[in-house]
């Protein structure tokens, strides 16, 4: 069976092709500065050399009846769009995206394989918040934790890696990029997310806040009289690395570069962003009695030596040290940290596309 992953951004459009179950690579692409996704999806299906049996999406927020993998429907169409607010970015493009395959390509099943799906194991402690009863129960607000995909596979490729069983094994997961978020894996399953009810929460991402408290946004919003469109397009555009650095965009390559030149904003940026992920990396050590691995995965994590060494350093309190030649030096999958940390630092190359094809695989043989 062929399946497409589609992983839809605001403005790219890429896909792989994997033959399962065999998890094969067979094709894959890439269409950037997309403004139509449906001329896009045509352009993408024009160019397609091998057959595909369905199509999985790696579908972010469906709310409480829809953590785990579901064939699209309409109730899997009609959760996204009640539950739209709180991943606005996100909803909208995979709404979009999963109409359009369903015009070009009718009767082909799709599949939503949904972000929240790794994070159901969060216990109550860690996941509901101090808001009355009626609030979680009628509208299903809690912590779901995303990036799902993304935690679940740094779950089975850690312990491939160092040959442990995943039952023996506390780990930090640190996907770390243009949206950010740290999980706690404690025996292969997370326990803790710092993403919240939507992915707007946790650590800071580009052009998206992290944690911010809500009686701010009313502040402003009584203060200066904002509507609710005005200050969720300001949140989700002009806030997170982007709001705290004055560099557009918020890319962290950007504001390396922009630090390099003496930008103290910039660096501000920098030092937050390290800051949050290691105020992070010890909590989770706390609620999980101990921490065999920290894994960086995602584009920063993967790719910025430099952060890692801020993040790491003062970690020295757990035992934890770099090997600092391994790890600004290397590619791939590997180990960073010196034989004489007390607990190993991995780079993980992320594949959320495989989890989202092994879901959907599922999916469609039940």
């Amino acid at each position: 069976m062929n399946i497409l992953v589609a992983n839809l951004g605001s403005t790219s459009l890429k896909y792989q092709i994997l033959e399962m179950p065999s998890e094969t690579l067979v094709a894959q692409g890439k269409i950037e500065r997309v403004s139509n996704y449906r001329e896009a999806i045509q352009q993408e299906l024009a160019t397609l050399s091998v057959p595909v049996d369905a199509i999985a999406f790696k579908a972010v927020h469906g709310g409480p009846n829809y953590r785990g993998t579901y064939i699209v429907d309409d109730e899997v169409l009609a959760a996204m769009e009640e539950f739209l607010a709180a991943a606005p970015l996100h909803n909208r493009i995979y709404l979009d995206g999963m109409r359009a395959f369903q015009e070009a390509m009718p009767g082909l099943p799709l599949v939503a394989a949904f972000e929240t799906e790794f994070h159901r194991t969060i216990p109550p402690q860690a996941s509901y918040y101090g808001i009355p009863a009626a609030w979680r129960e009628r509208f299903g607000i809690i912590k779901y934790g995303f990036h799902g995909a993304s935690h679940q596979y740094i779950a089975q490729r850690v312990p491939e890696l160092v040959g442990a069983n995943p039952e023996s094994l506390r780990i930090v997961s640190c996907h770390l990029g243009g949206s950010s978020s740290i999980c706690a894996i404690r025996f292969g399953s997370s326990i803790d997310c710092s993403m919240g009810f939507s992915p707007q929460t946790g650590i800071e991402n580009a052009t998206r806040h992290g944690d911010f408290d809500v009686f701010a946004v009313l502040h402003l919003m009584n203060n200066l009289g904002l509507s609710f469109e005005e200050v969720l397009d300001s949140l989700t555009r002009d806030g997170g690395l982007a709001g705290l650095s004055g560099v557009a965009g918020g890319d962290m390559r950007d504001i390396v570069q922009a630090m390099e030149r003496g930008n103290t904003d910039a660096a501000h940026a920098f030092d937050v962003f390290a800051y949050q992920v290691k105020k992070c990396i010890g909590a989770y050590t706390a609620v999980m009695e101990g921490l065999d691995v920290i894994a960086f995965t995602g584009g920063i994590g993967e790719n910025r030596f430099r952060l890692r060494s801020a993040i790491c350093l003062g970690l020295g309190f757990l035992g934890i040290e770099l090997n600092e030649e391994l790890n600004v030096t290397g590619g791939g999958d590997r180990v960073i940290s010196s034989p004489a940390s007390a607990a190993k630092v991995m780079v993980i190359q992320a594949n959320e596309e495989v989890v989202v094809a092994r879901r959907a695989a599922a999916a469609l043989a039940a």
